[in-house]
């Protein structure tokens, strides 16, 4: 009987797990969802998405759109919810060990990384890709918030509602609403201040749904 070489079948099997989203049903299943959802991405999409979807671990508003080569990971205990009207741009990631919450009408430019967990690097005897995760608890940001380019942000990590975050900046510590931060780490610069005479107007409804 033959018998099958190991290499070429962990490699076969190494590919239907990386390249899973690829697949056309799978592809066809998470449009789908999206679809359920009124909500849209393009492809290419990267991660465990489906079946985030599938087990409701994944969490995603009308509307919101993922352009190509966002990359949504979530561990079998983890939650992402994304809101309403959301624009995650090319190549955003989005991380959850335990939970990670994007509040509606945010925008996460190119780039983007946003997780509630680092990777464990303290066992001398282990490599680290193997030794897990530590999380300092929740990473939140609020509604109509407009991250730049390449931001990072860090585990336990809350940004108020309508918070503007500079382009290359980490934000390692929380921040209050209507704040202009960057840096790295990332500092307040200034509050940003409405006319208190006139009302900030809703978002403006998108398709008619």
């Amino acid at each position: 009987m033959f018998d099958l070489d190991s290499r070429p079948k962990l490699y076969l099997q190494k590919w239907r797990w990386y390249e899973r989203n690829t697949l056309p049903w799978r592809r066809a299943r998470i449009h789908l969802h999206m679809l359920r959802r009124q909500a849209f991405v393009r492809w290419p999409i990267q991660g465990n998405v489906l079946e985030a979807l599938d087990d409701g671990r994944l969490e995603v508003g009308r509307h919101s759109l993922f352009e190509p080569q966002c990359w949504i990971t979530i561990a079998p205990g983890g939650r992402v919810r994304i809101g309403e009207g959301c624009f995650l741009n090319l190549g955003t990631m989005v991380a959850a060990q335990h939970e990670v919450t994007i509040g509606s009408h945010t925008m996460i430019a190119n780039g983007g990384f946003v997780s509630d967990a680092s990777h464990r690097f303290d066992d001398p005897d282990v490599p680290v890709p193997w030794q897990g995760f530590t999380s300092k608890g929740p990473t939140r940001i609020g509604a109509n918030c407009w991250l730049g380019a390449n931001v990072v942000v860090t585990s336990g990590v809350t940004i108020g509602d309508r918070c503007v975050i500079g382009a290359n900046s980490v934000v390692t510590q929380d921040l209050p609403p209507r704040t202009i931060a960057a840096g790295a780490p990332a500092r307040p610069i200034r509050s940003i201040e409405y006319d208190e005479d006139r009302p900030v107007p809703p978002a403006p409804e998108i398709g008619g749904g």
